[in-house]
């Protein structure tokens, strides 16, 4: 199993950036496949970008796309998530996950393990 703790959250003006950083220990990092997901009040879980296990590819929500960036660091056992250009619309809690499945991993149910979840808040 693994263990994902979430940073870097906060309040940013809109058009502004911000950076997510999420931690891992246990298994091997390089065996999971990760992925971002995010929940706004009174909304679904919908995910948000994944990463393959080597970082060789990537995948993104319609929504978020050319604005969102997900990177991992497998020696270090981090992956990132750099927003860009970002709008009140973003404004979620934004949760780190991690998978045995095989990318690109969009689905909720095939995320194995989660962290407990940063807030993002984007001001208009």
């Amino acid at each position: 199993q693994v263990q994902l703790v979430e940073s870097g959250g906060g309040l940013v003006q809109a058009g502004g950036s911000l950076r997510l950083s999420c931690a891992t220990s246990g298994r091997t990092f390089s065996y999971y496949a990760m992925g971002w997901f995010r929940q706004a009040p009174g909304k679904e879980r919908e995910f948000v970008a994944t990463i393959s296990r080597s970082g060789g590819s990537t995948f993104y929500a319609d929504s978020v796309k050319d604005r969102f960036t997900i990177s991992r660091d497998n020696a270090k056992s981090m992956v990132y998530l750099q927003m860009n250009s970002l709008k009140p619309e973003d404004t979620a809690v934004y949760y780190c996950a991690a998978s045995t499945g095989i990318s690109p991993v969009i689905t909720r149910r095939n995320y194995n393990y989660w962290g407990q979840g940063a807030q993002v808040t984007v001001s208009s």
